[in-house]
């Protein structure tokens, strides 16, 4: 199991699906397998049961994809859990794409669909999530690549190259 974790906007799921795809594992966003349990939007869940209800339902998630083989894009606020941290941690190669707060906000200015950013200031939101978190991303982590502006390719290569050095997968030719 491989699972990525990082800010929301960092490259995870988009990152995640090639890298599965070069594998030829299964992919999974947690995200969209948490709404498709739920049976609503995260945005709608959330604003009608609240964060601890939300975090309960995530951990559940996580640690059942934990069981399976494959690659799975967490939620950016999947780390904020101890439980789920140590289950990630323990089950799976662990990748922290590492994105600064302006690269995320670069990436992401113009997407309406992301709550996150609709507030006054999104890139002081991103900048308060960034150093709330990168110090839970590092400690859940095995590897961090950092995202700066590296073509998605080549962001799956400097993965597989990691886990490949470390013998988490096979050398591939």
């Amino acid at each position: 199991m491989i699972a990525l974790v990082g800010l929301p906007g960092s490259g995870k799921s988009t990152v995640g699906r090639q890298l599965a795809r070069r594998l030829g594992l299964s992919f999974t966003d947690s995200d969209n397998a948490i709404e498709q349990r739920i049976g609503c939007s995260i945005r709608l869940f959330f604003e009608r049961e609240g964060e601890a209800a939300f975090r309960d339902i995530e951990e559940e998630v996580i640690h059942g994809l934990c069981a399976t083989e494959g690659v799975i894009a967490t939620g950016g606020g999947a780390v904020l859990r101890e439980t789920t941290r140590e289950r990630l941690h323990s089950a799976a190669h662990v990748v922290y794409l590492r994105s600064t707060p302006e690269d995320v906000f670069r990436r992401l200015r113009h997407d309406k669909g992301r709550p996150l950013l609709q507030v006054a200031d999104p890139l002081q939101r991103l900048r308060e999530l960034h150093e709330e978190r990168d110090p839970l991303y590092r400690a859940t982590a095995h590897f961090i690549i950092e995202t700066g502006r590296p073509s998605v390719p080549t962001l799956v290569n400097m993965i597989l190259m990691q886990l490949e050095l470390a013998g988490a997968i096979p050398g591939r030719n």
